[in-house]
């Protein structure tokens, strides 16, 4: 039996909201939007102050401030998306989020994942399940395109991820 245990917390709840924020093709296009077109705009102000009224004070700041949107503008913006992802669950929500996972894969009933977690314990069928996808400091399987479970490679407490990832993306595969 493949089986691993591992802990989930508001970090990797944000990374993944993150990714998939990132992944977001509408998302990405206003932030380049509103990083370069305002910053476009206050320069041409600047510009004006400049040549038209010959004040270089004002128009030194007018240009700082759109470097300085240019620059901290997508900073600022996921500082906002964190707040909101968590501003998004209750505490009970959270209290049923967080915590140990196990998950494993049966030998005996194949066609289901087996998930224990603060919620309770869940079945799901591979045919159900997306993919296995690989990252840096995440192994993820997505139950449906935007929904994944999320599992942090330096909190497994127990089992061995790279078998058991390995395992269920041959069973995703193959009741796929």
């Amino acid at each position: 039996m493949f089986e691993i245990e591992y802990e989930f917390g508001e970090e990797d709840l944000i990374h993944f909201n993150e990714i998939q924020f990132m992944r977001n093709d509408d998302i990405q296009h206003n932030i380049k939007k509103n990083r370069w077109i305002v910053p476009g705009v206050m320069g041409l102000i600047g510009g004006f102050y400049y040549f038209y009224y010959g004040d270089m004070k004002s128009s030194g700041y007018i240009v700082a401030m759109a470097v300085l949107w240019a620059l901290l503008s997508p900073k600022i913006m996921m500082l906002d998306l964190r707040r909101q992802i968590l501003k998004n669950y209750t505490n009970k929500e959270k209290s049923k989020m967080f915590g140990t996972y196990v998950l494993s894969i049966d030998p005996e009933n194949p066609n289901y994942l087996l998930e224990k977690s603060p919620s309770g314990k869940n079945k799901m069928a591979w045919a159900d399940l997306v993919r296995v996808e690989y990252g840096k400091r995440y192994v993820y399987i997505y139950i449906d395109l935007t929904t994944a479970l999320v599992i942090p490679v330096d909190k497994v407490k127990k089992g061995n991820l790279e078998e058991f990832s390995a395992q269920a993306e041959k069973m995703v595969d193959r009741f796929s």
